[in-house]
Formats: C-alpha cells, sequence, structure tokens
C-alpha cells in the first residue's frame, strides 16, 4: 500500500474509498507532520493538523484533482497549520510568528502578509523572482518560507554554517523588495 502511486491515491479519493486516507497517510503522513510541527511545535497541534489535512483532501477530491498530491498536501498542512498557529497564539514570539515578521520586510506595508500571500499577482512576482534567483537560493528561501524550517535545519540539511544561511536570506529579502519595488508593488 505504501507504494501507490499518487494517480491510485487520487482514484481511491475519487471513489470515496476510505482506504485513500491510509494510503495518504502512510505516504505523506511524515510529509504533512513535518510541515505542521515547523509551524506549530506541538506534537498534540500537528496531529489534530494532520487530520484536518485528511478531511480536506476528502472534500476537495473530488471535484479538485491535484497534478501533484504531494504539493497538493503540502498547501493544505501549510494553511491549516498556519491557521490554527493564529487561532492559537496570536502574540507569542518564534516559529511561524517570526517567519511572518521577517517576510513583512518585503511585502507591501498596510497588508499583511496573509492577505499579500493570496493575492495572484504578488505570487506570481515571487515566483518569477523565485525563478531567477541561483537554485541554492531558492532553495534556502522555500526552506525557510513555505516548509518554516529552523535556520539550523537548513544549515544542517545545507552543509552550512547558521550565519551563512541568515546572510543568505537577509540578503534574497532584500533582493526581493527591490524586484518588488521595480515592478511596482508598493513596499
Amino acid at each position: 500500500m505504501r507504494n501507490l502511486p499518487d494517480e491510485k491515491i487520487i482514484e481511491l479519493f475519487n471513489i470515496r474509498s476510505e482506504r485513500a486516507i491510509s494510503c495518504t497517510e502512510q505516504r505523506y503522513g511524515a510529509y504533512i507532520r513535518k510541515i505542521a510541527y515547523n509551524i506549530l511545535h506541538n506534537t498534540a497541534d500537528c496531529e489534530e493538523c494532520e487530520n484536518d489535512v485528511y478531511i480536506t483532501a476528502w472534500n476537495r477530491i473530488p471535484p479538485e484533482r491535484p497534478a501533484s498530491l504531494k504539493a497538493f498536501l503540502g498547501r493544505i498542512a501549510r494553511n491549516t497549520a498556519l491557521d490554527m498557529y493564529r487561532y492559537k497564539t496570536a502574540e507569542r514570539r518564534g516559529g511561524a510568528g517570526e517567519l511572518l515578521i521577517e517576510l513583512d520586510e518585503c511585502i507591501p506595508s498596510g497588508t499583511s502578509v496573509e492577505a499579500a500571500a493570496e493575492t495572484n499577482e504578488l505570487a506570481e512576482y515571487i515566483n518569477d523572482f523565485l525563478s531567477g534567483i541561483s537554485k541554492t537560493k531558492r532553495i534556502v528561501f522555500v526552506r525557510r518560507y513555505w516548509y518554516s524550517e529552523s535556520i539550523r535545519e537548513i544549515a544542517a540539511g545545507m552543509g552550512f554554517g547558521e550565519s551563512k544561511v541568515k546572510s543568505m536570506l537577509m540578503r534574497t529579502r532584500n533582493e526581493l523588495k527591490k524586484y518588488l519595488e521595480r515592478q511596482g508593488v508598493a513596499v
């Protein structure tokens, strides 16, 4: 069951087979929990988030037919964890709050990161920006701001020192800010 391809799992969702959930959990459960834990830093909340991801996938497939089940589930996990984070801890320091503060420096003023990220135009600009930077910078940026990995995790995974990762992220955020300004986005 673990090696069931995504197409087969999606088909199980389409025919409303409960086996779709168990296959999804076996194949992507650790991936979903990792995304949730990087944002929530609480095992019980991660388990709740994981269950919510399965329910959301169940309710959205069909009618949706994701091209990449992993990306589809990752997006649901990230959004669910961020919603849970905002609900439970609006004033807590660190974790996702720290990430949102970092990105506030290069997102238009007067707009929350969450609201700005939902606009298609801004998302297109960020995607264009990321496609124009080096693969290493892109990987570090995505690991930090999509997967919510800590500086330490990124440094260890990339074989860099923590100061190099911090510096790379700061420079990339500054480049993103300049890029957005050139595109006419008021920062």
